[in-house]
């Protein structure tokens, strides 16, 4: 189901995307690189009867199973102290580490320490961080929803019958996607797939709380579990229906992104929703009516006067006393770190930085930049036309990649250029497939680096339209798709908000409240990335984020706390109904309160177990919607939204007018 086609994963348009498919025409489809480099032990030079010994030790490595073409000879750095080699790999090779391993064993030389760098490593070492995750992020995932649902409880058959539920969700999300991925109709990677697993559980979750809280209330009130089945489900799924669609469509925006990757999360994400809710609306309600107060044992029944005398009441009690000094209170320090949010580098995560635990090609980077040009192994890439745009006479395209190469060392931050030959070795008869050759530009920075993505930039400077030359390589792919994030980011956000205000207002039936819902998980959003900043930077050692990271973030956090305000706006417009718009505030903060804070401090543990995946990506991810969910259910969601909706009293539901008794609190 998953794809490791590199294309797929980059700007579709984007000159870089463009070059890499140039790029695989002029490989005939048969090979990808794999940089090998040696080091001596100690830090001693190497000697020349080591450098014999690795140049046949490359001629050898064709013994193994996945090797094809001619390797190169092994070259010494300028330093003496390390040697660099190229194999090439057939692009059948899926199982890459297998490969590498043997590889390592037949390029073994006495006294030399043997390292592959490269994309090839790179994916490598991917694999290995998404190898047997599934099982292990499920579980993580479960056995924390688990403990906090027996915590939230204190039932042995209610947590297992909600947990049953998330399962049956992720089961026929699965299978959809599956079915839909084996038919090329979405593309799923490790990430995806990781993703979607914490959002089903996570989602399935939140909205069987929803439902079993009012289930335990209705059967309170009339003892009867039929009956309270029909108004638990009555009352629930207008909300549970309005959240769902809030997230998938918040997903589905997604598709607009000019990033495959991003495109593909965005309707598997929302298959999972759907999935999660339908699991709550169907399955859970049936199994609640089927089991009665059996469900709940050795738990009761839950009653509304209990939660009016314990902490929400409380909580209610302070929103009903000082509601206009409450939000100021609380909307004060959330500007305040939302200040921050700025500071957020979004221009992606060094190699370095990858992953979060030590990885095999990341050394071996390191290793290659420390003794040869910081870009060896990962070349700028420029494709050259024989002939210049607009030109009607044929070029020669020998010639003309010679003089590009030319051109391409004189721009500062490029260590040297060299024409792709058909051999493969530097000064034979250049590879020219359609017309194109290539020239491959040493950068002196490492391809990672913000210099080097200004050294793209420069070369794009130096061979303008006019040329028809395209620049790419591994520092101009994420040049393109840093600044394909950032345009994806200003067209989606609006895009999303929009949608989510549009539900809202049919759902609440007003213009103020859903506007007001909106600001403030806006409010919520700037205020978790003000903090992300300051904590990746001083408390984890980020130098970065990864450029798709606030897009995630705002999708995720924005749709979801939404989630949370219908949660609790939905049942406060159910008591202004029959109550007043003030006292309607009160009783659905005390009725929703600790549903929707235990449903919080799920999805946060939920997203929280993407850590057992040891990338940095995934990790920032985890920190953003967990840390911001939690700020929105404990700050946001029972202070600042109940204060101002108190604070305006019935000109917060226009144009509708319901009634309410004149205010009695004191000066705020």
């Amino acid at each position: 189901m998953a794809t490791n086609d590199q294309a797929a994963f980059l700007p579709e348009d984007a000159e870089s995307t463009r070059v890499l498919r140039i790029q695989n025409g002029f490989r005939d489809g048969t090979t990808q690189p794999v940089i090998v480099v040696w080091t001596a032990e100690g830090g001693q030079a190497v000697t020349g009867a080591q450098r014999e010994a690795a140049t046949g030790a490359l001629a050898r490595s064709t013994e193994v199973v996945g090797v094809e073409g001619t390797p190169t000879p092994a070259f010494a750095s300028e330093d003496g102290l390390a040697l660099q080699g190229v194999v090439q790999l057939s692009p059948n090779v899926e199982d890459l580490q297998p490969v590498l391993d043997r590889m390592g064993e037949v390029l073994a030389v006495d006294g030399l320490r043997v390292q592959f760098a490269g994309p090839v490593a790179t994916r490598a070492d991917l694999s290995g961080a998404f190898a047997g995750i599934d099982g292990l992020l499920l579980a993580v995932a479960l056995g924390a929803v688990l403990v906090i649902l027996v915590v939230v409880y204190r039932s042995v058959l209610l947590p297992l019958i909600i947990i049953v539920g998330a399962v049956l969700a992720l089961g026929l999300a699965c299978a959809v996607v599956y079915v839909l991925a084996d038919n090329g109709v979405v593309r799923v990677d490790g990430q995806v797939q990781g993703i979607l697993f914490i959002l089903v559980i996570g989602a399935a979750t939140d909205y069987a709380l929803l439902l079993t809280a009012r289930f335990r209330e209705e059967l309170a009130a009339t003892g009867d579990q039929w009956a309270a089945g029909r108004v638990a489900l009555r009352r629930s799924v207008e909300p549970i229906v309005a959240s769902a669609a809030t997230v998938a469509l918040g997903l589905l925006a997604l598709l607009l992104s000019s990033l495959t990757n991003n495109r593909a999360l965005g309707p598997v994400g929302a298959i999972g929703i759907v999935c999660a809710a339908l699991s709550a609306l169907i399955f859970l309600p049936a199994a609640l009516v089927l089991l009665g107060k059996a469900a709940l044992w050795p738990a009761k029944p839950y009653r509304a006067e209990k939660a009016a005398s314990g902490v929400w009441g409380r909580v209610a009690e302070g929103v009903r006393r000082h509601p206009r000094r409450l939000w100021v209170a609380t909307l004060l320090p959330l500007l305040a770190v939302a200040a921050f949010a700025p500071q957020l580098d979004a221009r992606g995560v060094p190699l370095d930085e990858t992953f979060v635990n030590a990885a095999p090609s990341v050394e071996a980077q390191a290793t290659l930049g420390k003794h040869f040009s910081g870009g060896s192994g990962q070349p700028a890439v420029l494709v050259v036309p024989a002939e210049r745009a607009g030109s009607t006479t044929e070029g020669d395209p020998a010639q003309r990649a010679k003089e590009v190469a030319a051109r391409a060392e004189q721009v500062p931050g490029v260590a040297r250029a060299s024409v792709v030959s058909q051999s493969g070795r530097p000064g034979d008869a250049a590879k020219v497939v359609d017309g194109r050759t290539l020239v491959e530009a040493t950068l002196d920075d490492t391809p990672d680096s913000d210099a080097a993505q200004e050294t793209v930039k420069r070369l794009r400077a130096e061979f303008g339209a006019a040329d028809g030359v395209l620049v790419g390589g591994f520092s101009a792919q994420r040049l393109d798709t840093s600044e394909t994030a950032r345009r994806d980011t200003l067209l989606i956000v609006p895009v999303v908000l929009v949608l989510i205000l549009v539900i809202l207002i049919l759902l609440l039936r007003s213009l103020v409240m859903p506007v007001l819902l909106v600001a403030t998980v806006a409010v919520n959003f700037l205020a978790t990335l003000g903090v992300s900043a300051l904590v990746f930077t001083h408390l984890f050692g980020f130098s970065g984020v990864d450029a798709s990271v606030p897009l995630y973030g705002f999708v995720f956090l924005v749709a979801l706390g939404v989630d949370y305000n219908i949660f609790l706006m939905s049942r406060v417009r159910e008591e202004t109904v029959r109550h007043g718009a003030r006292d309607g505030v009160l009783r659905g903060l005390v009725s929703t309160g600790g549903v929707i804070t235990s449903a919080g401090v799920v999805l946060a543990a939920t997203f929280a177990a993407l850590v057992v995946i040891p990338l940095a990506f995934l990790a920032q991810i985890a920190f953003i919607v967990a840390f911001g969910v939690l700020l929105d259910t404990l700050v946001v969601r029972s202070l600042l939204v109940p204060a101002l909706a108190y604070d305006l009293g019935p000109k917060a539901w226009w144009p509708a007018r319901p009634k309410d008794p004149p205010l009695t609190t004191g000066p705020n």
